[in-house]
């Protein structure tokens, strides 16, 4: 038995999850690291194999939030979940495991689910992944803006952009606010339950890695991130990383001044949550 009564599934061999805010560089680093050898993966964001399941949709669980916590890893709708896990996974090669796996989980919505899945694998690691807040802050505003990145179009009691990205705790406190103020409480709710959520893990079972690091030399962190696990790194990347499958337009780390007259009057309500998760990228950092 695992943590709070969830079963052991031994199908599973020390998954690794990355975990961040929306927005902050996590698909470019899942697809990366998806490469290393004798990882599995279900090749793509989790959105729909976690939410397909009715207990875990937050319409079901009266829009509260996409919050899940240890409670749900002893239920039958988690053994489910890793059911359809292990039936999709495949690694770099497109191979299905013939025996227990070591799988990459990523989807920005998991920052509220720490503690599900770290109980429904007790033996799991969590990669935290800080970027810059005024770039995610930037590129989180223009996925609301662009109406690509919809997740409850019809969220109840909702007015203006239809909302996109997850579904953070006391969202209908922030019904009738300016974008920017939105995605401000947005980025600062879900920063500061994934820190209190990492920190309550042995910290063995945390890495952390800045997107400004990974984007600056990725061959070197990424030997570095996977090493740390236990993993392999034998393809090189050439210094240079392509375009994430979500990009909505061309990556530059100064491309957020475009947004500055918008993101500086919300500054002051990241700015704890920035000064914790900055402190905590460094002394987590590999």
């Amino acid at each position: 038995m695992g943590a709070d009564g969830a079963i052991t599934d031994e199908r599973f061999d020390r998954p690794l999850l990355i975990v961040s805010p929306p927005r902050s560089g996590s698909t470019l680093l899942f697809e990366t690291m998806e490469q290393a050898p004798g990882l599995f993966s279900i090749g793509t964001e989790s959105h729909i194999a976690i939410e397909s399941i009715p207990a875990f949709h937050p319409g079901n669980r009266m829009w509260n939030s996409n919050r899940l916590t240890a409670a749900e890893a002893a239920t039958p709708a988690a053994r489910r979940l890793a059911d359809g896990f292990y039936s999709e996974l495949r690694d770099r090669d497109g191979r299905r495991p013939d025996g227990p796996a070591r799988m990459l989980e990523k989807t920005p919505k998991n920052a509220l689910r720490i503690p599900f899945f770290a109980a429904l694998w007790p033996d799991s690691a969590f990669i935290y992944l800080y970027r810059d807040v005024r770039q995610t802050l930037a590129s989180m505003m223009e996925a609301w803006a662009s109406g690509r990145f919809v997740t409850y179009p019809q969220l109840p009691g909702w007015t203006g952009y239809r909302w996109s990205l997850l579904l953070v705790p006391g969202w209908q406190a922030l019904t009738g606010k300016p974008l920017p103020v939105v995605v401000a409480h947005q980025w600062a709710i879900t920063t500061q339950i994934l820190l209190d959520d990492l920190e309550a893990l042995p910290r063995d079972r945390v890495r952390a890695l800045r997107h400004a690091d990974f984007v600056a030399d990725p061959d070197a962190r990424m030997a570095a991130l996977t090493r740390s696990v236990g993993l392999g790194w034998d393809r090189p990347l050439g210094g240079a990383l392509p375009l994430s499958r979500y990009t909505v337009s061309r990556p530059d780390a100064e491309k957020w001044r475009r947004l500055e007259h918008l993101i500086a009057p919300v500054l002051p309500i990241v700015a704890e949550a920035d000064a914790r998760a900055r402190a905590f990228a460094a002394e987590c950092v590999l």
